[in-house]
């Protein structure tokens, strides 16, 4: 893996200059890089990591556990692919075990989210059946701790 790929996974978005001083590298030599990765489709964005309690638009997201039936040429990539295209779809993925996609999906509130599942998603020819579950909390996104440290309750205090 390329350091200045590596870099970027672990944390956070740094300029080129920044990212050549921890690198040991010219600045030069960072910025081809990067376009190489871009040009690759290694690296295909820049996403920032909200905390969803705190940003100040109410966004309920889910996660839809879908079974499809795989096409004789195609296998699951062609409904994958089509799923993933919906503009309420953040993820999809294929999955082994009971299930065959993992879809995540966000709308501005549960009926949007709902609608979606009924009346996009599971009235795709292919798709056997959804199981919805709303995200009610989240604890930790992307590596990223949300809660801060006095609300974490598992520290037993300290006492003299």
């Amino acid at each position: 893996m390329s350091s200045v790929l590596q870099l970027l996974l672990e944390g956070e978005r740094l300029s080129t200059a920044q990212m050549a001083q921890v690198l040991g590298l010219s600045e030069g030599d960072v910025a081809a890089e990067l376009k190489r990765l871009e040009a690759e489709e290694i690296l295909l964005g820049w996403r920032p990591v909200l905390n969803p309690e705190r940003a100040p638009e109410n966004l309920v997201r889910a996660v839809i556990e879908v079974k499809i039936s795989p096409e004789r040429d195609g296998g699951f990539d062609r409904l994958a692919t089509r799923i993933s295209r919906f503009d309420s779809v953040e993820s999809c993925y294929l999955m082994s075990g009971s299930y065959d996609l993992l879809v995540i999906a966000s709308g501005s509130d549960l009926r949007d989210v709902a609608t979606f599942v009924s009346e996009r998603l599971a009235s795709i020819e292919g798709v056997l059946s959804t199981a919805t579950h709303f995200m009610l909390r989240a604890y930790k996104e992307q590596g990223h701790i949300l809660s801060s440290p006095t609300e974490d309750s598992d520290k037993p205090a300290v006492s003299a």
